[in-house]
């Protein structure tokens, strides 16, 4: 089938939507489907790049990573005639996302909706943050999934919040799979001398975005409360963004610097490497719907420890794969470090054992063959370009339609935004 992806972020970018886009786009392609992804244009882009269509846009948002598509191409109607989607499948309700509603209603396509993320967790990004504008992008998300074919959550938990928001849509859970057998030669020694780290050091590791609603001020706290007992345990810090400087500096001002190790963003093997080194995986975030860097440090046999989450308590078995911390108090995390980092070597290697086993279960195969399965009710039996006149007033009505159900979608999502300050469920 020929699979048409608009997504708001895409590689290069550095986060969790644009490498589930990549993963399952490069999944659908090894097993013969045509994938087209349609995406912002980001700084150092590669022009070679294949099955990718660049939309201009704004870079460096509001002094952030993210860039923001322009709503208009003149390339895309060209490219999808030729490229005949069968399935158009938005990772976003705004911007790239109505644009994929447009290109579903004009051409009679179902549209598939992947509810990647918690959007009221990031308006801090948008100048005038407000508790109505907070219930805004929720009213908007659930107005969006509602026009959709069909929903994808990427955990139980999250399609159980959509459910009590309001979406009636059918919801399917199709969490973004792991490639455990890109883990195997993973070299976690080489990691360590490259970033200077003991080897017998224990080694607490976070990978991600540094950025404010990954809640790295609570992560950052707790980690160096546990460093300043134990004088041989270092922190691995992969990543970049907003945060990273204010990190450095608390731990410099704890004197504990020496032993922060900040090695930027990491791709491919060295990231591989650099989970592998990790005697644990730390994990504060509650803004996740998913987290898939929990079952990547998995997949390369480290333990997590993370507060109890959206997306985060499918993954973390307490006690068995890691440690789910149920309150979010720097005392109870930094004991839930303290719990793992007592056992014993061969209580260690269950624990390892255990993490690769959940890994397992989260295989790119597995989670790419459910999502294809799900699109095949889906399809029309056939697809053909119709150039009559007919055909073009049929496309036009319905490109309006859209365009009307966006309209009406925005403006009730603002005026529910306006009557209810809170949101419907949390």
């Amino acid at each position: 089938m020929n699979i048409v992806m608009l997504t708001n972020t895409y590689l290069p970018h550095v986060g969790g939507v644009a490498r589930s886009v990549a993963a399952f786009s490069a999944e659908y392609q090894k097993r013969g489907h045509r994938v087209l992804v349609v995406a912002p244009t980001f700084a150092h882009t590669d022009p070679t790049e294949k099955g990718v269509l660049r939309i201009h846009a704004l870079q460096n948002f509001n002094g952030s990573d993210f860039s923001v598509a322009l709503p208009f191409s003149g390339d895309l109607t060209e490219r999808l005639d030729e490229f005949r989607p069968d399935i158009v499948h938005s990772h976003h309700p705004f911007l790239l996302g109505m644009t994929a509603l447009r290109i579903a209603r004009s051409r009679e396509l179902p549209l598939v909706f992947t509810h990647h993320t918690l959007y009221e967790r990031y308006t801090h990004y948008v100048p005038a943050d407000s508790q109505v504008l907070k219930r805004f992008v929720i009213e908007l998300a659930t107005r969006y999934a509602n026009l959709s074919s069909l929903v994808f959550a990427p955990s139980q938990s999250i399609a159980e919040l959509l459910r009590a928001r309001g979406v009636s849509t059918p919801i399917a859970e199709v969490p973004t799979g792991v490639a455990s057998e890109q883990f195997e030669p993973a070299d976690g020694d080489a990691a360590r001398r490259e970033y200077g780290i003991p080897k017998d050091a224990f080694l607490l590791g976070h990978l991600g975005r540094l950025a404010p609603e990954k809640n790295l001020e609570f992560l950052s706290g707790a980690v160096a409360e546990f460093m300043h007992e134990h004088e041989h345990c270092h922190f691995l810090l992969v990543g970049s963004g907003p945060s990273s400087r204010a990190i450095e500096n608390l731990f410099r001002s704890r004197g504990l610097g020496d032993r922060l190790h900040m090695p930027g963003t990491l791709q491919g093997a060295e990231q591989r490497n650099a989970y592998r080194a990790m005697d644990a995986f730390v994990f504060a975030s509650t803004s996740e719907t998913q987290g898939m860097v929990l079952t990547e440090a998995m997949a390369a046999g480290t333990p997590v420890i993370a507060l109890d989450a959206n997306g985060t308590r499918e993954v973390v078995k307490e006690r068995i794969n890691g440690c789910l911390v149920l309150n979010e108090t720097r005392g109870d995390f930094v004991s839930a470090i303290e719990w793992l980092y007592q056992q014993p070597p061969a209580e260690k290697e269950a624990i390892r054992k255990a993490a690769l086993e959940t890994a397992e279960s989260f295989s790119m195969e597995n989670c790419a063959e459910r999502a294809l399965s799900l699109y095949q009710p889906l399809l029309r039996q056939e697809w053909a370009i119709d150039d009559s006149l007919y055909a073009q007033w049929m496309r036009l009505r319905n490109l309006i339609g859209a365009q009307w159900d966006i309209i009406e979608g925005v403006t009730s999502a603002a005026g529910a935004a306006f009557n209810h300050t809170q949101p419907r469920s949390s």
